[in-house]
């Protein structure tokens, strides 16, 4: 049996998203699979194990009312990066921007680490008292 590349289990993973085929993921992602969500802020939504990442990512990919646009990726051995934008409506102010740091051993997805830029505000250290001393 041939294992898949990181290039082509994350190339499977962004097509289940982009085109809203959540069978697409039922064999990218291991027994040991580590996933934290983008939300809530500070440190997301932790999933352990294949199945409790698989039923987060399997809704995520069949909610036709959003869409994800994938603007790069970048991979290095079992270490990929996907950055992406998230679609939550119609107007240009309804999406978010993200990074997805993703590690894939014998091909399957065995760790998955969200980030986005936030919607709120948060202050820079120039703005906090931090900076001026």
């Amino acid at each position: 049996m041939t294992v898949r590349t990181t290039t082509e289990v994350i190339d499977r993973f962004n097509h289940a998203f982009v085109n809203h085929d959540p069978d697409a993921l039922t064999d990218l992602i291991g027994d040991a699979c580590v996933m934290e969500a983008i939300q809530p802020a500070p440190d997301g939504a932790r999933s352990e194990g294949r199945e409790a990442c698989l039923a987060f990512w399997r809704a995520l990919a069949e909610d036709r009312t959003t869409q994800f646009e994938v603007e790069d990726v970048a991979v290095a051995g079992e270490r990929a990066t996907i950055r992406w934008r998230y679609h939550f409506g119609a107007g240009p102010a309804d999406s978010v921007r993200g990074v997805n740091l993703m590690h894939v051993q014998d091909g399957l997805i065995v760790e998955a680490l969200g980030y986005s830029k936030t919607a709120g505000e948060v202050p820079l250290a120039a703005e906090t008292d931090v900076a001026n001393g």
